[in-house]
């Protein structure tokens, strides 16, 4: 089988946790070098006579094209790629592929983990028993928190791709009416309604869209505006699409029934965020978790053999650029 050469993996462990068989990887290429993470200093000096840079998160810019001629392929180990300079690597006639559609199941079932817990208020709960509060109580139960059934309530989509279909399914099964949403930026459809139209109708908001300038901050003070009271919004696309500022005020003033989010607009949030300080209610926030199941990592590094391979072979596929 034909090989590209000599490859460089800049951050494996942002994938691999010591869980995967990295096994369809070591055949892919003569020579395969691991490295925990790279900083941006060194990124060029550890690709220096590799044909092929896999990166998850590491930055190559148009520098790092200048300092490496050799390189021929870039694969990420994700799908998006803004971590790459793709003018500069097309200026360099370096072919960058992508991965596709690995996380769907993982995420789709965090999404509506994170929809049924703001649903049933699940943390309210578990907070009133480790505070003894059902202890206490002088009924067999503990109702302090309003329960939402999603039967018969109706989901609001925005992005209905292979993920946010794969929601919209797992959304019908608990019987939700599912609408799906315009994205700013894309051309009109017959059956995507307009946020305008869109978001006064839903009892609970999903998005599953990539973050770009039409994108950013989609979902700002005035669109949270339009959102019933009771409305629960969850976000598991990019941190972006949504005004973390005004998100977190509506939740504060008590607009919104509740808000969840896998991402955040800087991550990891080392200079804080406006949706981790400790006074906002009824908000789950967790760590871009949702794509991290074994199996979905896993699918990740069979993709990535398999793009090196189809390069390899003069059909390279999941091309970016």
């Amino acid at each position: 089988m034909s090989n590209v050469g000599r490859a460089v993996f800049l951050d494996h462990t942002s994938l691999d946790l010591g869980d995967l068989d990295l096994s369809p990887l070591q055949g892919s290429f003569a020579e395969l070098v691991l490295h925990a993470g790279t900083p941006a200093d060194q990124v060029s000096e550890r690709l220096q006579g590799a044909q092929v840079a896999i990166t998850n998160k590491v930055r190559i810019d148009a520098a790092t094209f200048a300092a490496c001629p050799q390189l021929k392929l870039v694969l990420v180990a994700a799908t998006g790629t803004n971590n790459v300079d793709l003018v500069s690597a097309r200026e360099h006639g370096v072919t960058v592929c992508n991965c596709q559609g690995y996380g769907t199941a993982s995420v789709a079932q965090h999404t509506l983990l994170l929809l049924l817990a703001l649903a049933t208020r699940l943390p309210d709960y578990q907070r009133a028993v480790q505070q003894g509060l059902w202890q206490k109580s002088a009924q067999f139960c503990l109702l302090d928190f309003p329960i939402m059934e999603l039967e018969g309530k109706t989901l609001g989509l925005l992005g209905h791709g292979e993920l946010g279909g794969a929601v919209a399914r797992l959304a019908e099964a608990f019987g939700m009416r599912v609408l799906v949403g315009q994205i700013p930026g894309r051309p009109a459809r017959a059956d995507r309604l307009p946020l305008e139209a869109l978001l006064p109708q839903v009892d609970a908001l999903t998005l599953h869209c990539p973050l770009n300038e039409q994108t950013r901050h989609m979902i700002g003070a005035r669109e949270l505006g339009l959102l019933k009271p009771h409305a629960l919004v969850v976000n598991t696309a990019r941190g972006g699409l949504i005004d973390e500022q005004a998100l977190a005020e509506a939740l504060r003033n008590g607009h919104l029934g509740g808000a969840a989010t896998d991402v955040l607009s800087v991550e990891p949030p080392v200079n804080g965020n406006p949706l981790l300080a400790g006074d906002i209610p009824r908000l789950i926030v967790t760590p871009h978790s949702a794509w991290g199941a074994r199996e979905a990592r896993q699918r990740i590094v069979g993709q990535i053999a398999e793009n090196a391979r189809a390069f390899a072979d003069g059909t390279p596929k999941r091309v970016v650029t």
